[in-house]
């Protein structure tokens, strides 16, 4: 317990945490500090492209191709078995429709890429290795959830003569496979891959040196949007709790996974962050058109305004703490 205290202590202290509290605290207060969208999108596209980049270049030096392809396997397999579970949890939890419970599921299945940035920057600042080819699990880990999440809706066979409850069209599958993070993050991977630590140090400027700084300025705008979230005053006790147990949940499972998979320390962590993480970008943009009667506000409020901070002030460093158990150190 101690180390665990000490981890999070460690971690809530750190500038990106601290920023991110900032931003909470700004954007209750209803403060007029903004940062603007284009620059938002800005550092959100510069920490996916670094981080793929990072780890491509690091599989490169690893030459571990053989190692990949089980660990993704895997991944794939949790990121559609994650949702029903949750399926069930909002049962228990609350009063929710099939199709705002097949929306929500999905969220929690699919994973969030700024969670597992700052995970990765706690292992650094922990000095503690981990595989680079993560970076490509978080990218397999975005598309399947999405697709239990549509068939959890479309089992209640929710249908109406105006529209349907579940829109299966290629608009969907193209919204899945093409989402900008997703193409950005496996294509910097692939570039680092394929470039490699010859690639990483002539760019290394530009990709390592402002890294903790642009995560500064984004987290802070992630904490003045959780913070001006109106959807937050809207959720029930039940929504909150299954917002704060269940990705403790699939964090013990993803640390099972690793540690069967033979990861590292460091690898086990990242597998149990991004099991335990929510989607807040790559799952609403999905929603929208292929559950149009889904209220998407409800699965945002609960990934990015609950489950987003836990996981960075208490998870992140469990996590860890956990993953260190397992390993004996």
């Amino acid at each position: 317990m101690p180390l665990i205290l000490d981890a999070a202590l460690a971690n809530l202290l750190s500038p990106p945490i601290l920023f991110f509290v900032l931003g909470l605290f700004a954007g209750w207060a209803r403060s007029d500090l903004e940062v603007p969208d284009a620059i938002a999108k800005a550092l959100a596209l510069y920490l996916i492209l670094a981080i793929g980049f990072k780890g491509g270049a690091a599989m490169a030096e690893s030459g571990d191709l053989l190692r990949i392809v089980p660990v993704l396997l895997v991944a794939a397999a949790l990121s559609f078995a994650i949702p029903l579970w949750v399926d069930l949890a909002l049962r228990l939890a609350s009063s929710l429709g099939p199709i705002d419970r097949g929306a929500v599921a999905a969220h929690y299945g699919s994973v969030s890429i700024v969670t597992f940035v700052a995970a990765t920057q706690f292992l650094q600042l922990r000095q503690l290795p981990f595989e680079g080819y993560m970076a490509a699990v978080v990218a397999v880990m975005e598309m399947p959830a999405i697709l239990t999440g549509l068939w959890l809706a479309g089992r209640a066979g929710g249908t109406s003569r105006a529209a349907p409850a579940v829109r299966f069209d290629p608009k969907v599958l193209r919204e899945v496979l093409l989402n900008g993070s997703v193409v950005l993050l496996t294509g910097a991977f692939l570039i680092g891959w394929v470039t490699g630590p010859p690639g990483l140090a002539r760019i290394e400027g530009f990709i390592t040196v402002p890294f903790q700084g642009v995560l500064c300025l984004f987290l802070l705008d992630m904490g003045l949007v959780v913070g001006r979230s109106s959807a937050l005053q809207r959720l029930r006790p039940g929504l909150v709790v299954m917002a704060l147990f269940v990705p403790l949940g699939n964090g013990l499972i993803g640390l099972a996974a690793g540690w069967a998979l033979g990861l590292s320390e460091g690898g086990l962590m990242l597998l149990a962050t991004l099991s335990a993480s929510a989607s807040y970008i790559a799952v609403p943009a999905a929603l929208r058109l292929a559950l149009p009667k889904a209220d998407t506000s409800l699965g945002l409020a609960l990934s990015l305004g609950i489950t987003f901070p836990f996981n960075l002030v208490v998870g992140i460093p469990l996590y860890a703490a956990l993953a260190a158990k397992l390993v004996g150190s």
